[in-house]
């Protein structure tokens, strides 16, 4: 005689399921938020035997990309960060505001927090070209003491007979050249009379244009643009970004081409898209390291 045994598989209620969703979508949305309104700290090193011994440790804040974003009331969420880093010089590389929703005064308000913490060194996104208006960005700007760097290079000297060059160049939407050319001729204008042997740090908005700037001999170049990719995949990197399109070569961290070095910043605000997805903004750190 044959024996069946019927097996029913249990199914969630209703009311659980529709809970687990909701806790699901509320999740995500706590997860989007916080990804978006904090700002996270990336530390890395560069090391050179061209970096004097007199500069070893010396500590580079980089901010990109503000994009007339407000992180906490006035700043709050990068000025503590970076009061915190102390750094010996703060360099912000480009798009500064936003074009589609120009708000000078507002983002001008983070110069006026941090002006006094260190020298700050500032060169033009393609949204600040996109403005018209770059007389008056650069104005206020140097009213607070920044340092424009419009295709020139500043040496600088803090111990005797040891130094560093730091120049910057303006973003190719400036020129009507295409970009690789327009960027070649900004470099070689910038660093003109700049030593070979001396350590070259370079202010330009675009990485993709890495080619160039290693062809250059630049020693270490700060870029961001990419926005770390809008919408991070893990294991992956970024989706999209302008000037690189769909998963971006360049798009966060240090990149190595022929002993130069690309600092990608992912940058604190949003343009066109809105939203980014586990891809915090982010403050960069940079400490420069010789080798004894």
């Amino acid at each position: 005689m044959k024996t069946t045994t019927n097996t029913t598989k249990k199914k969630m209620p209703l009311r659980r399921k529709w809970f687990f969703i909701l806790f699901i979508l509320v999740l995500l949305c706590f997860v989007v938020y916080k990804g978006n309104t904090t700002v996270g700290v990336t530390h890395y090193e560069i090391v050179s035997d061209k970096i004097p011994a007199n500069y070893d440790k010396y500590t580079i804040v980089q901010i990109s990309d503000l994009h007339d974003a407000e992180l906490g009331e006035n700043h709050s969420h990068v000025v503590d960060r970076v009061k915190m880093i102390t750094p010996q010089a703060i360099f912000i590389t480009g798009d500064f505001i936003d074009s589609n929703r120009y708000d000078l005064e507002k983002s001008l308000i983070l110069i006026e927090e941090l002006q006094f913490v260190a020298p700050i060194y500032y060169v033009t996104g393609n949204h600040e070209i996109a403005t018209q208006d770059m007389d008056r960005i650069q104005g206020a700007l140097e009213d607070l003491g920044v340092r424009v760097l419009s295709n020139e290079a500043d040496v600088i000297t803090l111990f005797p007979d040891s130094s560093i060059a730091i120049g910057g160049i303006e973003d190719p939407l400036a020129s009507e050249l295409e970009d690789d050319e327009a960027v070649k001729i900004s470099i070689e204008q910038a660093f003109e009379n700049i030593p070979d042997e001396m350590f070259k740090v370079l202010l330009s908005h675009r990485p993709e244009q890495f080619d160039e700037y290693a062809e250059a001999g630049i020693d270490v170049t700060f870029s961001g643009h990419a926005h770390g990719g809008q919408f991070r995949i893990p294991g992956i990197g970024g989706l999209v970004s302008p000037g690189q399109g769909w998963f971006p070569k360049y798009s966060s961290g240090v990149h190595e081409k022929n002993g130069s070095d690309l600092v990608v910043s992912r940058g604190l605000g949003n343009s066109i898209i809105p939203v980014r997805l586990f891809n915090q903004p982010e403050i960069v750190v940079v400490t420069l390291r010789t080798i004894e």
